[in-house]
């Protein structure tokens, strides 16, 4: 007999939510005699906003309460953005569905500045992200990074009482909770790669409920699954996490997937890029090359350097 109910864990942040409700709407359209409840959890990474998370575990505190209610039966299915979630998922989990991805870039946010170019010398910006703090600093060394966590209505926050002249957060994020009017300017593919699966929504489940994988199989959108599968291919293969600046973003093109990847240090004096073109029905293949291109370039050491 097939289950009338289905759970959702999720954060309760206001983003989180938004994307558990999202979802939840799409359950509801494809299927509607399911009644679909919300399960909030507050997991370690929402507690601990002290620290940066490559101090204190990783992305992996976005999702291991979230993955506990699924092994004990609380939940049913758990919505991520999926570049919170780590390269290596606990046995018994899977990530059923992949939705449509939104848009990938880095926004800029500041109240005085229009870009990252306008900033003057020693400017204050915003941000959690190693990716992030090295290709600015990359390009523009002149500037000041401050580690900044929260939710994205505690980052504006602190921008609007003068903590930071500008902050950097994902364009997706922003979009999805009608903030798009605090994006004063996009960053580009070339002056910031986004991180992996940025601007996709992941959906988790336990590899042996079939029934639940099967009802949110409509939510998966193959072409963005695919470009999501080269990129944490590569992340995986160098063994790239938050603690790491590593950066992946594939797309389309013609019947094939170009990847571009990219490996820096913290303060962006060191940054290694690497793109190929390859096959879209191979994408951990083409993930695996991309990463190897990086290695050749120099990146073990890198990547070794940061661990240490």
């Amino acid at each position: 007999m097939k289950k009338k109910t289905l759970v959702i864990a999720t954060r309760e942040s206001p983003l989180a939510l938004w994307q558990a409700t999202w979802v939840k709407t799409q359950l509801e359209k494809n299927h509607p005699k399911l009644a679909v409840t919300l399960l909030g959890v507050t997991t370690s990474a929402d507690q601990l906003l002290s620290m940066p998370l490559y101090k204190v575990g990783g992305k992996g505190l976005f999702v291991k309460e979230l993955e506990e209610a699924l092994f004990d039966g609380r939940a049913d299915i758990a919505v991520h953005s999926m570049k919170d979630v780590p390269m290596v998922l606990p046995e018994g989990l899977c990530i059923g569905a992949l939705s449509e991805r939104e848009d990938p870039r880095d926004a800029f946010v500041s109240n005085h500045y229009s870009s990252a170019r306008d900033l003057p010398e020693k400017a204050m910006v915003g941000t959690s992200s190693l990716r992030r703090q090295s290709q600015l600093l990359a390009s523009q060394p002149q500037l000041e990074t401050h580690f900044l966590r929260g939710n994205i209505q505690t980052r504006l926050s602190k921008l609007d009482e003068g903590q930071y002249a500008a902050i950097i957060l994902a364009a997706a994020g922003l979009k999805r909770l009608g903030l798009s009017d605090r994006i004063r300017s996009f960053m580009t593919l070339d002056e910031m790669l986004p991180a992996a699966g940025q601007g996709v929504l992941g959906i988790e489940c336990r590899v042996d409920d079939q029934e639940t994988l099967e009802r949110i199989a409509p939510l998966n959108d193959g072409r963005t699954r695919s470009c999501v599968l080269a990129e944490r291919a590569m992340c995986r293969h160098l063994g790239g996490g938050c603690h790491v600046p590593i950066a992946a973003y594939a797309e389309w093109q013609d019947d094939q997937l170009r990847l571009r990847g990219l490996v820096a240090n913290p303060r962006g004096t060191v940054l290694l890029r690497a793109e190929l073109t390859g096959s879209a029905l191979a994408p951990d293949t083409l993930g695996v090359a991309v990463a190897e291109e990086l290695v050749r370039q120099g990146a073990r050491p890198l990547l070794d350097a940061i661990d240490a």
